[in-house]
């Protein structure tokens, strides 16, 4: 049953991520040489051309769906738990793909889903390859459940809000290299899916909305944490690789929402800070898995 669901979620998703970069190849030359004002108007004929914006969505929305079941069929197998740093991407890149999905009802993200699907498909299928996971037996606990689910959609929201970072950054150094040169001088592939994205600014609000809500569930995981390891061992703070870094985290992004709303910090040292931050919490959450699982071959706990 594992098996046909990793073969649909895969299928899923790497078809709508087929459809999205043939309907942008497709289009893009044809906007280019037709002088195309906006960005928006191109993302919405990729949209029509990849399937029609209520089919793609409905259809990622099936994908969403039956990756879901599959997280939860592989890490909650008959009332244990198992779980690993491929696991924890799987279930990063699936709720960045569900955040993207909510936001593209609002805004016209047809070009950050061409960037959001491709690794999500990558995802999904790498806890078939990376076995290397290790057993909870404490995974009925409602203390570890809720502190495991706080975590994950935080994780998620952070991991969407460093896709957007990238992408902030990418747009600055195109408008930077297109002062003074002719709009036309610009295009090709990679500037022609950047106009596919909003304008900087509605970028920029996604960001902090999204840094925002993450903060708060991961403060709420800390304390989760905190809770449910003074009821697992009589000791509410275990000071390792795992916690030093999901502080530090914790504490970074803190500093950017308070120079944000203090000084209104913005621009690329802004999207750095968000990216170094992220850096930080993928130590944190994966990194230490995947070196104790993959390289060193020992389970963590």
């Amino acid at each position: 049953m594992d098996i046909v669901l990793y073969a649909l979620t895969v299928l899923l998703y790497g078809g709508l991520a087929v459809a999205g970069w043939r309907a942008h190849r497709d289009l893009a030359p044809a906007a280019a040489l037709a002088g195309m004002p906006s960005g928006a108007q191109l993302s919405e004929r990729m949209s029509r051309a990849s399937g029609g914006s209520g089919i793609g969505r409905a259809l990622l929305g099936v994908a969403l769906v039956v990756h879901g079941v599959l997280l939860h069929t592989t890490i909650f197998p008959q009332n244990a738990m198992v779980f690993g740093f491929a696991f924890a991407l799987s279930a990063m890149f699936w709720l960045g793909a569900g955040i993207y999905w909510i936001e593209s009802f609002f805004f016209p993200l047809d070009g950050l889903r061409l960037l959001v699907l491709p690794l999500a498909c990558v995802a999904s299928i790498m806890p078939l390859i990376f076995g290397g996971v290790r057993v909870l037996p404490y995974a009925a606990a409602p203390m570890f459940k809720l502190h495991f689910v706080i975590a994950n959609i935080a994780y998620g929201l952070f991991a969407i809000a460093a896709l957007h970072a990238v992408l902030m950054l990418m747009v600055e150094k195109r408008l930077q290299n297109m002062r003074g040169v002719a709009r036309h001088a610009s295009n090709g592939w990679l500037s022609s899916w950047l106009d596919t994205l909003p304008p900087l600014l509605t970028l920029e609000k996604l960001l902090f909305r999204l840094i925002g809500a993450g903060f708060v569930l991961l403060t709420l995981t800390l304390l989760s944490g905190v809770a449910f390891n003074e009821q697992l061992v009589d000791r509410a703070f275990k000071l390792d690789h795992k916690t030093v870094f999901a502080i530090l985290s914790w504490l970074m992004f803190g500093a950017l929402l308070t120079a944000r709303r203090v000084s209104g910090w913005r621009g690329r040292a802004a999207l750095r800070w968000v990216l170094a931050s992220f850096a930080a919490l993928l130590l944190a959450y994966v990194g230490s898995r995947f070196v104790f699982e993959v390289l060193l071959h020992r389970a963590v706990v």
